[in-house]
């Protein structure tokens, strides 16, 4: 499928029925998570060695993600619109919504993709092939190579944390911080260059 036709595709769906499709892809995400690890990775490793409660780790996971909120920020600021272009998703998804849904939609996202990306495929299949799965889930930044990079570097640099800290909450904690920001810097129109069509 081309850009045009993906565009078309969103186009027809109503904000109310994209933000389902938003949530029933996070329960697919969970779905998907629990039958790989408790059917093909038979429990390894076991959930609660995921998640561990370490504050220094969750304070990595806050400082990982405000400098990534940050830098994005930046970015903004340094290139035009044009480079920032999902197609309009993200700011359909975002700018009508209350911070606390923003929230909510972020840690639903966080948690899902952590949990498949780096708690299940990672530790069984190894760093590339999660983030190469990732970037690849998000299939609307494959149509712009600038988002696409960031999306690649991002999961590289989770994926990393990840290695580092054998700790979820530091991934999910990052994660979700990545996207509360950015969906509240779209929502109340923060930082941002509006796209300029050409006729």
């Amino acid at each position: 499928m081309n850009k045009a036709k993906y565009t078309e595709l969103i186009n027809q769906l109503t904000d109310r029925d994209l933000l389902k499709n938003v949530y029933m892809t996070q329960v697919i995400l969970l779905i998907i998570a629990i039958f790989l690890h408790m059917i093909i990775f038979r429990w390894n490793p076991p959930i609660t060695y995921l998640f561990k409660y370490e504050w220094t780790d969750f304070i990595i996971g806050i400082i990982a993600g405000l400098v990534v909120v940050i830098l994005d920020i930046w970015l903004m600021n340094r290139f035009s619109a044009h480079y920032h272009d999902d197609g309009g998703v993200n700011k359909r998804i975002f700018q009508d919504r209350h911070p606390f849904h923003i929230a909510f939609i972020a840690l639903v996202v966080a948690f899902s993709e952590e949990l498949l990306f780096r708690g299940v495929i990672q530790s069984n299949l190894g760093l590339v092939l999660s983030c190469l799965l990732f970037a690849i889930m998000h299939y609307r930044y494959l149509f712009n190579p600038f988002l696409f990079a960031n999306v690649v570097l991002v999961s590289i640099v989770i994926g990393v944390l990840y290695e580092v800290t054998e700790n979820l909450w530091v991934t999910v904690i990052m994660h979700f911080l990545i996207d509360f920001l950015l969906g509240c810097i779209i929502r109340f129109n923060l930082f941002q260059k509006e796209i300029c069509v050409s006729k």
